[in-house]
């Protein structure tokens, strides 16, 4: 982790709403995880002026966006790929082949699992046991604690996580195990154990609290 220039500059992420938006999540536990200072923009979704608010900042006309200066970068994963660039290195593993693998997870992750996004929407406040579980879901579901399960064999030694300790890798899969909790998904021994590491993070129960306090009410948010 490059710690000298961690706070060289100012910089700002345009988040939603922390119970709903999984994608702000992504790059907000990634740039927490990282121990860098931001300001935080929340912008509450989907609401009267949602759009025009989210304009100000973003060319996509979504959140998240990561303004450092001059510059603005857009996406979760292309913000995590900034920050890991610019001022910690060590978000994604060390090694060629885990790098590799990590990379390619986190691709699928960022553009897959649609049937999970539409019918698990992320929701921290609540809980809606057994509910959205579809074949689709189930299929998606079991690819992904597949992933989870070959990485803690192949990379995950030295930590709890999935390539040992915190990588992007991490950030990508964090609101997915949101999702797991609202909607009481069972997992194996294994599985859980993953997921428990990540709830027990300071950064996630911070996420957490302020979802709690947030007043906005979404109906079928899907993000």
């Amino acid at each position: 982790m490059i710690a000298e220039t961690k706070n060289m500059t100012k910089l700002t992420l345009v988040i939603g709403n922390k119970n709903y938006s999984s994608w702000s999540l992504r790059a907000w536990l990634a740039m927490k995880q990282a121990g860098l200072e931001f300001a935080e923009v929340r912008i509450p979704l989907d609401g009267s002026t949602t759009h025009e608010e989210i304009r100000r900042y973003s060319p996509s006309g979504k959140v998240p966006v990561l303004i450092d200066g001059d510059l603005k970068v857009w996406e979760s994963l292309a913000i995590c790929e900034y920050v890991a660039e610019r001022f910690a290195s060590d978000l994604w593993p060390a090694d060629v082949v885990a790098r590799a693998h990590a990379r390619s997870i986190c691709a699928e992750m960022h553009a897959g699992f649609q049937n999970l996004r539409e019918n698990m929407p992320m929701d921290c406040r609540n809980r809606y046991p057994g509910e959205g579980m579809t074949p689709g879901v189930e299929a998606e579901i079991d690819r992904i604690l597949t992933i989870w399960r070959e990485c803690r064999e192949k990379f995950g030694t030295g930590g709890d996580m999935l390539f040992g300790k915190f990588t992007i890798v991490d950030a990508m899969f964090a609101p997915v195990i949101m999702r797991f909790v609202t909607y009481d998904v069972k997992l194996n021994s294994s599985a859980k154990a993953y997921a428990d590491a990540i709830l027990a993070l300071p950064a996630i129960q911070e996420w957490v609290a302020a979802a709690y306090s947030e007043s906005e009410s979404i109906a079928h948010f899907k993000m």
